[in-house]
C-alpha cells in the first residue's frame, strides 16, 4: 500500500499488533480507516466476533463515510475532527445497532491534517467505559509513529531533491505528502494552478505526461518515486517548439461528439461562425416530428449560411434517415453535435457516415491536469479573485459529470462569494470539499466502464448491470461509491 494510507498503516501496524494480543479472547474489534473513511485494517479479540462484524460487510477496503452509511464512528469523526461514542440505535444504519463504537481522529503531527480514524467496537451490552481512554492512548502512539516516519521520509525527500538539483538550471520538483520542494527555475515557470495540475498528472499514474502551463508553455513531465517514501521527484522539460499550432482544416460536414457539458455547442459555433442557423432536435417534442422535418429540409436544402444541427442522438430512425440524406446533398457548411454511444453505430450511423470529419471531445474527468488552468481562466473572466492551490487541488479531484458546464457553474458560484482575493476551500460548494472523489486510477477506470455500460444501455441500469455481469444492487453500490450522478 502506497500514499498517505500506506504511511498510516505502517505507523498503526505495530500498535494494533500489540493491542490485539492484549485483547485476545474478548469480543472487541479495532478498525483503522484512512482519511477517506476507507477501512485499511481490522483486528479482533475473538474470531466469532470478527465473523459477526465481517458478516455486515465491514472488511478492509469498504468505505464508511457519512455519505455512505450515515452517522457512524468512522465517517463522523472525519467530518467533525472530534471523537464520537455511539451506542446501538445512535448509529444511522440499523445493521450497526448491535454495537457500541468509539472513534477518534488521527491527526498527522506534521501536516495537521486528519490522517484517519481509529474505531473501537464492542457488543452493545458490554461495558464501554474504558474505550475512550484506551483509544486516545493508542491514537497518541500512532501519531508519534507518524511523526517519526514523516521525519525519516522528509530526510529522504530532501536528499533526493538535493541530488536532483545539483545542476542549478534543472527544473525539478519533489512532491511528498504535505511537502513540495522546487528549484528556482521550476518556481519561475510554474503558476500556483500549475502545481495542482502536476499533482493531478502524478495521481493519474504512468511515468510521464505532457502539460500546458497557465503561461501557455508546454512542458514534458517525467517522474520517479523516492524509495522509502510516498514522494516523487518530478523533472520539467520545456518543449522548445513554440511554433503556433494551426488547426486542421475542416472537411464538411463536421460531426462533434461529446458528453453533455464538454463544449460541443461552443465548438460547433466556432467552426461555423456567428451567422449559422441552429436546428435542435430537442425542439421535436415541442413542434412535432413533421414540422421539425419540414424545417430541417428547408434549412439544409440549397445555398445559404452554415447550419448547426444539435443533439442528433434524439432523432428517431425516420428523422435520422432524412438528416443523413440532406447532410450528403447540402451545399452549406454543416456541423452536427451528438452524445457518444452505440447509437452512432446503429440508428444514427447513416448521419455519422455522411460526415467528412469528426471531432471527439474528451470528458473533463480524464484530463484532470487541465482543470486548474481552466478554473483559473474561468474565474478571471468573472472576478479579480484567484483560487488557492488547495482549492485547485480539490477541484482537480472531482469527477465533473457535467464537464465544463458544471465546472463553470462552480466557478461562478465562487466568484459570487469572492470578487477579489483568494478563493479558499470553504468558498467551494460542499460537494467539492471532500478531496479526491476517485481515489486511484483503478477507481477512475471502473467509473469509465460503468458510465459506458449505462450509456450503451440507454440509461437502463438493470440492463447495464447484466452487461457488466453484476447484480443491480452491486451496480447501485458502485455508483454510490464512485459518486456517479
Amino acid at each position: 500500500m502506497t500514499g498517505p494510507a500506506g504511511a498510516l498503516a505502517r505507523a498503526a501496524g505495530p500498535v494494533l499488533d500489540r493491542v490485539q494480543a492484549d485483547l485476545r479472547g474478548n469480543p472487541v474489534a479495532m478498525l483503522l480507516a484512512d482519511s477517506r473513511a476507507r477501512v485499511v485494517d481490522i483486528r479482533y479479540g475473538e474470531r466469532s466476533f470478527g465473523r459477526e462484524v465481517t458478516g455486515l460487510g465491514v472488511v478492509p477496503g469498504v468505505r464508511l463515510g457519512e455519505d455512505d452509511v450515515g452517522t457512524n464512528a468512522i465517517g463522523t469523526p472525519l467530518e467533525t475532527r472530534r471523537s464520537l461514542l455511539l451506542r446501538g440505535p445512535e448509529h444511522a444504519m440499523p445493521a450497526f445497532h448491535g454495537f457500541t463504537c468509539f472513534g477518534h481522529p488521527i491527526v498527522h503531527p506534521g501536516t495537521r491534517r486528519v490522517a484517519g480514524v481509529l474505531d473501537f467496537a464492542v457488543p452493545v451490552n458490554r461495558d464501554d467505559r474504558l474505550a475512550p481512554p484506551l483509544v486516545r492512548h493508542l491514537v497518541a502512539e500512532i501519531e508519534n509513529r507518524l511523526q517519526a516516519d514523516a521525519s525519516e521520509a522528509q530526510r529522504r525527500l530532501l536528499a533526493a531533491f538535493q541530488a536532483a538539483a545539483r545542476r542549478r538550471d534543472r527544473r525539478v520538483l519533489v512532491v511528498g505528502h504535505g511537502l513540495v520542494l522546487a528549484t528556482q527555475p521550476a518556481l519561475d515557470l510554474l503558476d500556483p494552478s500549475d502545481h495542482a495540475a502536476v499533482q493531478a498528472c502524478l495521481e493519474d499514474g504512468g511515468e510521464d505526461a505532457r502539460l500546458t502551463l497557465a503561461s501557455g508553455h508546454a512542458v514534458r513531465l517525467s517522474w520517479a518515486a523516492v524509495e522509502g517514501t510516498e514522494g516523487t521527484v518530478v523533472e520539467l522539460a520545456l518543449e522548445t517548439d513554440d511554433r503556433p499550432r494551426v488547426a486542421a482544416p475542416v472537411r464538411w460536414p463536421l460531426l462533434i461528439v461529446g458528453e453533455p457539458g464538454t463544449g460541443r455547442t461552443t465548438m460547433a459555433r466556432q467552426a461555423t461562425g456567428p451567422a449559422a442557423a441552429v436546428l435542435d432536435a430537442v425542439e421535436i417534442v415541442r413542434v412535432g416530428a413533421d414540422d421539425w422535418a419540414a424545417q430541417a429540409s428547408g434549412l439544409l436544402d440549397g445555398d445559404g449560411p452554415p447550419v448547426v444541427v444539435e443533439n442528433i442522438q434524439l432523432l428517431s430512425e425516420p428523422l435520422a434517415a432524412l438528416v443523413a440524406v440532406r447532410t450528403r446533398t447540402s451545399r452549406r457548411r454543416l456541423a452536427l453535435t451528438s452524445t457518444p454511444g452505440e447509437h452512432l453505430a446503429s440508428v444514427h450511423a447513416p448521419i455519422a457516415a455522411s460526415c467528412g470529419d469528426r471531432r471527439d471531445l474528451v470528458p473533463l474527468r480524464v484530463r484532470r491536469h487541465e482543470i486548474p488552468r481552466l478554473a483559473q481562466r474561468m474565474l478571471a473572466e468573472e472576478s479579480r479573485a484567484r483560487f488557492t492551490p488547495e482549492s485547485l487541488r480539490l477541484l482537480a479531484a472531482q469527477p465533473w459529470p457535467g464537464n465544463l458546464a458544471e465546472l463553470r457553474r462552480v466557478v461562478r458560484s465562487a466568484a459570487e462569494l469572492r470578487s477579489a482575493g483568494d478563493v479558499v476551500p470553504a468558498d467551494l460548494p460542499p460537494s467539492c470539499r471532500g478531496g479526491a472523489a476517485l481515489d486511484s486510477p483503478f477507481d477512475r477506470a471502473e467509473r469509465e466502464v460503468i458510465l459506458s455500460a449505462i450509456e450503451a444501455a440507454g440509461g437502463n441500469k438493470l440492463a447495464a448491470a447484466k452487461a457488466l455481469g453484476i447484480s443491480r444492487s452491486t451496480l447501485y453500490n458502485r455508483i454510490k461509491a464512485l459518486r456517479i450522478r
